[in-house]
């Protein structure tokens, strides 16, 4: 730690900040050991002001300019190995281009944490929001979250590192921030200090799987069909166990800095009686909100579910919150192109898990905001029109629906 660092978060305060600034805040915070960095957009403007932390003399860490994505991820990967918290992140193909590193790392139990800045892939490409870039690793052993808010940014990031290098888990956390919307937008954040995060936060120790010459073991074997199932299944029981975690770090979070929602999986909003619940992930809430409040004003008994984590998917609690409501309206910011239905990544999340309720709800998919187009709150209202149909039919005449494309 450095004495610009200790002076620089001596006092908790309030600071104008976007969510990729909160995020290197919370590097700063956390005694980060190495940061990589790769620019792409959106998520560029994190390694921006980290080297602006760095330069100014506040973070002390190894920050390494990789010469490509795929380096970047590697170098992660290794000083994670050896025992050093470790950052970095991407955007969009820049994810894909690291793949194969991203990929190892979950296999490796190593508990890199990294921000996707998500932004729609090329060709053709765009910088605004798509969900595709991180829902990529949702089948590879990631943890995956869904930003709504830049100070849910700074403090997700801060449980990242504790839950991942927790020895129970150790596997990797991905923090998904939709592009422009969150990544750039600048909103009042409570920073606090870093005493406090000290507290919460405590040093990153492998124990006896650390890499080092005096611990002598095998890193990224070839196992072959001897021992590849059991690996498999370590790392299942690895994300099964991750919930358990996930609710400890998440009270433990509430009791230190004050705030938070009573769940660390899924927020919920107007949904007391609601008949109607649409459901979504990241900054999708925030039109989502005002057309509610509007629909509730006019008596319409509408709801709204906002899904933070993707991985491990919070299944029983989503089913206890939707299991008396008619309809379930599923925007997504993404798309499985030949999927049941012709339908979104988070659409089939959600038929899958209310499937087993006695009383199914209607369960409707949205495809809408790609490319960082407005999801606007007329296109909430038509969304709201067509699952009305839906109950007052008693028939789904068409599971997915394209919304506000132009003829």
């Amino acid at each position: 730690m450095t004495t610009a660092l200790a002076e620089q978060f001596a006092v908790a305060k309030e600071e104008l900040i976007s969510g990729s600034e909160a995020i290197a805040i919370a590097c700063a915070l956390a005694d980060v050991d190495v940061i990589t960095a790769y620019p792409i957009r959106p998520y560029d403007t994190v390694m921006q002001y980290v080297s602006k932390l760095k330069a100014d003399g506040i973070l002390d860490c190894e920050f390494i300019v990789a010469e490509s994505e795929h380096s970047q991820f590697e170098i992660v990967k290794h000083a994670s190995a050896v025992g050093a918290r470790t950052f970095c992140g991407s955007s969009g193909v820049g994810w894909f281009y690291a793949f194969e590193a991203i990929t190892v790392t979950a296999g490796l139990r190593l508990p890199v944490v990294a921000m996707v800045g998500n932004r729609a892939l090329d060709d053709p490409g765009a910088f605004g929001v798509e969900h595709n870039d991180a829902l990529a690793v949702r089948d590879l052993g990631w943890m995956l979250y869904w930003v709504a808010t830049a100070q849910e940014a700074l403090d997700i990031a801060l449980m990242a590192w504790r839950i991942a290098e927790d020895s129970g888990v150790f596997l990797p956390f991905a923090i998904s921030c939709d592009g422009s919307f969150l990544t750039h937008s600048q909103a009042i954040v409570n920073v606090p200090t870093h005493d406090q995060v000290q507290k919460f936060l405590p040093a990153y120790d492998r124990g006896k799987l650390q890499l080092h010459p005096d611990n002598p073991i095998t890193i990224a074997p070839q196992v072959n069909e001897d021992w590849l199932m059991e690996i498999r299944m370590q790392t299942d029981q690895a994300m099964r166990g991750s919930v358990g975690v996930i609710k400890k770090v998440h009270e433990e979070f509430r009791t230190t800095f004050g705030r938070g929602d009573p769940s660390p999986f899924i927020e919920e909003y107007m949904m007391e009686d609601a008949e109607i619940v649409l459901v979504g992930m990241g900054t999708l809430s925030l039109p989502v909100r005002v057309a509610l409040r509007r629909m509730r004003e006019a008596g319409k008994k509408v709801g709204f579910l906002r899904v933070k984590y993707f991985r491990p998917f919070p299944a029983d609690e989503i089913r206890q919150v939707l299991s008396e409501c008619k309809a379930v309206g599923v925007i997504d910011r993404d798309y499985s192109y030949g999927s049941p239905s012709f339908g979104g990544v988070l659409f089939h999340e959600m038929r899958s898990t209310l499937y087993p309720l006695e009383r199914r709800p209607h369960v409707l998919n949205f495809i809408a905001g790609l490319g960082g187009r407005e999801v606007l709150v007329k296109d909430v209202d038509h969304i709201v029109d067509i699952i009305q149909q839906a109950v007052d039919t008693g028939t789904v005449d068409q599971e997915t629906t394209w919304i506000g494309v132009r003829e």
